[in-house]
């Protein structure tokens, strides 16, 4: 990717994306996923592809700090075609490049969306990161956060911005809950105390439901795009 994609947007871009290409057309809904290592970003949008490929267009860009490590991962479980996923190599902390200097980024949303055609949803992923870690408006429409039980019940009471005041909060991993020592429901009512009224979601991969509630938020947010 290159560094010197032109932007306009201001410093530490603040302000949200046009949502029309240049042509009028409405162009992709962005998504990020945002959370520390190891919570489970990567195969929460690798579900995610798996849940929605059928009835949505979409592609996925991955940050990583010197390596293509996330993206290889979709690439070997096949979640999307080849062309569909892209690797930023951050070079520096992963937030930097989703909060701070977003030209990267931008520039791989934009060079899927000319070589795919007109794609209705892009994941961003960004490279684990702690709980400070946010996207730019000017990258992403809205961002999920996600965390999970093996890092401590007390992470919802900790807060941070990327618990809240991300559009979505996912609690991944609960079926680890019971060997962990970790209180679900204590997690989800410091959650609660932490966001008000913004949602949050308890999530365990291996379970049936996996990805369910995750999806359909997704799916709503795009009908909300859709239809603005």
């Amino acid at each position: 990717m290159h560094l010197d994609h032109a932007t306009t947007f201001p410093e530490r871009h603040t302000h949200s994306a046009e949502p029309l290409r240049a042509d009028g057309t409405r162009r992709a809904l962005r998504i990020g996923l945002g959370g520390p290592v190891g919570s489970g970003k990567t195969a929460t949008v690798a579900a995610l592809c798996r849940a929605l490929r059928d009835t949505v267009s979409l592609a996925v860009v991955t940050n990583d700090i010197y390596t293509r490590e996330d993206a290889d991962f979709l690439l070997r479980e096949s979640v999307l075609p080849p062309e569909r996923i892209t690797a930023v190599e951050t070079g520096a902390c992963p937030h930097t490049a989703i909060r701070d200097d977003i030209s990267a980024n931008l520039e791989a949303v934009e060079d899927l969306e000319d070589a795919i055609g007109p794609l209705q949803l892009i994941l961003v992923e960004s490279g684990g990161d702690n709980l400070t870690a946010t996207f730019s408006k000017g990258l992403v429409d809205a961002q999920i956060f996600v965390i999970d039980v093996a890092g401590g019940d007390d992470i919802p009471r900790k807060g941070g911005p990327g618990v809240t005041t991300a559009d979505l909060l996912v609690v991944n991993k609960t079926d680890l809950a019971p060997h962990v020592g970790s209180d679900l429901q204590r997690m989800a009512r410091d959650a609660k105390e932490q966001r008000h009224e913004l949602p949050v979601v308890f999530q365990s991969l291996r379970s049936e439901r996996g990805v369910t509630d995750v999806a359909d938020w997704v799916r709503a947010r795009l009908a909300a795009w859709n239809a603005a």
